[in-house]
């Protein structure tokens, strides 16, 4: 199977900062954000060699890849995978069919 590139959208790239600077603040270390952030490379890594090893949403074309209390919100194209969103599985959901529903 080819290797996409993966590419993330500004909205999933800020909600990811935000979880990382989020987690320095809260436990006043970068430990876990360093661990977190080894996650979700090797995650995408691994979504970009089998993209569709993870779950079908019920949107058109998007998929998620879980990683502990976090997903990974992805749509697929011919060359590259393309990253809608990334979420804290805490939050309001609500907030998450909101950004998903903009992203069609």
């Amino acid at each position: 199977m080819v290797k996409r590139n993966v590419v993330w959208t500004r909205t999933a790239d800020i909600q990811f900062i935000g979880i990382l600077e989020y987690w320095v603040k809260r436990n006043k270390s970068s430990n876990f954000s360093k661990k977190l952030l080894k996650l979700v490379t090797e995650r995408t890594l691994q979504i970009s060699k089998a993209p569709y090893i993870f779950k079908a949403t019920n949107f058109s074309d998007v998929r998620v890849a879980s990683l502990r209390n976090f997903s990974i919100y992805y749509k697929i194209t011919d060359k590259q995978i393309i990253v809608t969103a990334f979420w804290d599985n805490r939050q309001d959901p609500k907030k998450l069919l909101k950004i998903l529903q903009n992203k069609k």
